[in-house]
């Protein structure tokens, strides 16, 4: 994809380089120590840039300047400005500087955008955006640059928010999917607002979700970005549901990319129908061999051992038991803490044999 991008534009050309400082044209609070800032071009040069790409900020910051990375949260549609939406977690310097001191008609330089984490221009796909915190940026600058396209627009775009006070942006989500169908939001929270109501989703993401938010999500091309834990369980719940992860994209809001030798390798397992396992089931005396891609109560139902189930599907927790020895591939929807995890319980419906595995049944 990087190689389509023509960026080489130059000051002649009537568009911004980063050889012009920017100029803050207006501060917009958004969330909770999260502002939107845009800026224009001294010269009144136009922004050129892909949906998702990202700027780097110099900030003059007491003791010393500092570089802050930030994408653009503006459509390149809208050319006459550009803004980046940030927040500032516990420690910020940069960010929170930004909140604290920069107002309109400071100059501050930059360099870019630059960036991979970019949907095609020209191209009508189906699009999953998945966002958690302040990784909603690219998410909206891609809506944003689709919704101002017009035609072919077909977006679910998912974020999780700690509260509903957190949600970046909803009130524009919100009047371009009122305005176009196709763009359909939905936004999952883990507490409430106090004395305000709130009758969306609650909890964390998961399988269960996805299927229920996107039941074509096999059908359409998925862009993730947010915490890196958050992006590794999106992942494994993708690689658990039959996703083809060829069509998967994700950029870490903490350290973006410029160059394709520079996007990580993602150590993911995946269960191969084609690799042999087994599982041994101690207490019944009774061993099984199977597929990496069998579920542990099926090897068990296979082979006449009776482990009580309810959902089959990693939410009831009916099926919990001790893994004595070896390892599983599990991708669960909330039916085990973390403490079980830890004292090597599993659940069967949800768990994958890698290898050999023993099971207290």
């Amino acid at each position: 994809m990087a190689s389509q991008l023509d960026m080489t534009a130059t000051a002649d050309d009537g568009i911004w380089t980063d050889a012009e400082p920017l100029v803050c044209c207006s501060v917009v609070p958004e969330a909770p120590n999260t502002a939107t800032f845009s800026f224009v071009s001294p010269s009144g040069a136009q922004f050129r840039y892909e949906p998702g790409q990202f700027l780097t900020l110099e900030l003059p910051v007491p003791g010393g300047t500092v570089w802050k990375t930030y994408t653009i949260s503006s459509s390149p549609s809208r050319p006459l400005t550009i803004s980046v939406t940030v927040k500032a977690q516990n420690g910020s310097i940069g960010t929170r500087w930004m909140l604290d001191r920069l107002q309109p008609g400071m100059r501050i330089k930059a360099t870019g955008p630059a960036g991979l984490f970019t949907i095609p221009r020209r191209e009508q796909k189906k699009y999953l955006f998945i966002s958690a915190g302040s990784g909603i940026t690219p998410s909206l600058a891609m809506t944003t640059y689709l919704y101002d396209r017009g035609t072919g627009i077909d977006v679910t775009f998912v974020h999780c928010a700690h509260r509903p006070q957190d949600i970046i942006a909803r009130q524009r989500l919100e009047q371009m999917a009122s305005r176009v169908p196709s763009i359909r939001l939905f936004f999952i929270v883990e507490d409430d607002d106090p004395y305000r109501v709130w009758t969306g989703l609650r909890g964390r993401l998961n399988q269960l979700m996805i299927g229920l938010i996107a039941g074509d999500y096999l059908e359409r091309e998925v862009y993730c970005c947010g915490p890196e834990p958050f992006m590794d369980a999106v992942r494994e719940m993708l690689i658990a549901l039959g996703y083809d992860m060829d069509r998967y994209h994700q950029e870490s809001f903490a350290a973006p990319v410029k160059k394709e030798e520079q996007l990580p390798e993602h150590d993911d397992l995946v269960p191969d129908d084609d690799i042999g396992a087994s599982v041994a089931f101690a207490r019944s005396e009774v061993s099984a061999d199977c597929k990496q891609t069998d579920t542990v109560l099926a090897v068990a139902r296979s082979a006449g051992i009776v482990i009580p189930s309810g959902c089959t599907f990693g939410v009831c927790g009916t099926c919990k038991v001790r893994k004595t020895a070896g390892e599983v591939h599990m991708v669960h929807n909330g039916g085990i803490s973390e403490d079980d995890i830890d004292a090597g319980f599993i659940l069967a419906c949800c768990s994958k044999p890698i290898g050999a595995v023993e099971i207290d049944a």
